[in-house]
């Protein structure tokens, strides 16, 4: 991939604006994806854009090598040095090591400079604390990624709640959340709809491989199921259950690669599953690409909360399998309320017989529903138009 120039003219409404991400304690390579769409995004629309990470104050960084979370942030730098090289982005990022005070990353000795004379912060899951050096930025957003897990948590423990409050506006992927076709819980704050863009210029859609494989890369379980008001939230491991014997009942060939250390390996394999490794998939951003691009078409559950609330929420992966021009079967989370072309690229499913016959259509007709998800991708996650609504909101 070649470095990605920016767009350097000097429009009336250019921002500047800093992107608070999970790159360096995710050094991970569908996770870096989820915040470089918005980095190049906002770059490719001219504003002035900065990716903006902080520790934390406790061990929060993963090293996947050594198989650890702690407090080095040693691994992700290297990674968040190369990544940021190779998009063009390697002069415009700094993180800060609360454990011992110091910055690092190209911007390190001018980054307070920068954020004194911000316009806008984007505060992904509120992962990142808002530092002085942050509270002062007119616009401070919430993208709330994880809609229903982040409303109990606001409900439950009112420390998170009172973090959230630090912000000044509040969009959340559950994009059912602003009416009233969800039953998200209510946790007080006003929540706006908003989706995951896909930078469309760094994923081009590629030709389809028909004899290939349904894919997905997930979590069996992201963390434990969450309960409220009597009402158990699961994770993916939760919706799995009724698909198990897909492949057994199916011709075409299915693979997960699947993290946790919960998830059944042995019991997917004895079920048809392949299965292939999440590190090797996710090494980097474009082992990640290439693995779905490789792919025939994405095969997904959502966690049982997203389902169950009807949150609308749609995974910004299987955005990315659209984008490339691959069709995607995943189950429905009300996100067909707004997303109102399913049936072709995008099929939803809400029971293991449903599935079969969105796998039969998908084989019935590969090139239509190809190039139906290529134009799914332009009209509902380009992130020039995500981004530009977005912004619209807080300005």
């Amino acid at each position: 991939m070649t470095s990605l120039r920016f767009n350097n003219s000097d429009p009336v409404n250019r921002l500047r604006i800093i992107v608070l991400g999970y790159i360096v304690r995710g050094p991970i390579g569908g996770m870096a994806w989820s915040d470089l769409h918005y980095l190049l995004g906002l770059a490719s629309l001219g504003h002035d854009v900065y990716f903006v990470e902080d520790s934390d104050d406790y061990p929060s960084c993963y090293d996947p090598v050594r198989g650890v979370m702690d407090t080095d942030p040693t691994y992700g730098l290297e990674f968040a040095t190369r990544i940021f090289a190779k998009v063009g982005l390697g002069d415009r990022w700094a993180y800060y090591d609360a454990h011992t005070t110091t910055w690092h990353g190209s911007c390190a000795n001018h980054i307070l400079d920068i954020c004194a004379t911000a316009d806008v912060v984007l505060n992904f899951s509120g992962v990142n604390p808002l530092r002085p050096w942050l509270m002062e930025i007119p616009a401070r957003a919430f993208i709330d990624k994880d809609p229903v897990f982040t409303q109990i948590r606001h409900l439950i423990n009112p420390a998170a709640l009172n973090l959230a409050k630090q912000h000044t506006a509040f969009l959340s992927f559950g994009e059912n959340i602003d009416n009233n076709r969800s039953t998200i819980p209510n946790d007080g704050l006003p929540w706006q709809a908003t989706r995951h863009p896909i930078f469309l210029n760094a994923w081009p859609a590629t030709p389809g491989i028909e004899p290939g494989k349904f894919t997905t890369v997930m979590l069996w379980d992201s963390y434990p199921a969450r309960e409220y008001n009597g009402q158990k939230y699961g994770m993916k491991s939760d919706s799995f259950e009724p698909y198990l014997d897909l492949p057994q009942k199916s011709e075409s060939i299915f693979e997960l690669a699947v993290g946790s250390p919960t998830a059944p390996r042995s019991l997917l394999a004895s079920k048809g599953w392949l299965l292939q490794d999440p590190h090797e998939t996710t090494l980097d951003p474009w082992t990640y690409q290439h693995y779905i691009q490789q792919s025939k078409a994405e095969f997904t559950v959502a966690k049982h909360g997203y389902v169950i609330s009807r949150s609308g929420w749609f995974s910004e992966r299987s955005a990315a399998y659209l984008a490339s021009g691959r069709p995607v079967l995943v189950q429905e989370t009300g996100f067909s309320d707004w997303l109102h072309q399913t049936g072709y690229g995008v099929i939803p499913f809400n029971t293991l017989e449903e599935a079969l016959a969105g796998i039969g259509e998908i084989n019935s007709r590969y090139k239509f529903h190809c190039q139906a998800a290529r134009e799914i991708a332009e009209e509902y996650f380009d992130a020039r138009k995500v981004l530009t609504q977005l912004l619209d909101r807080l300005i």
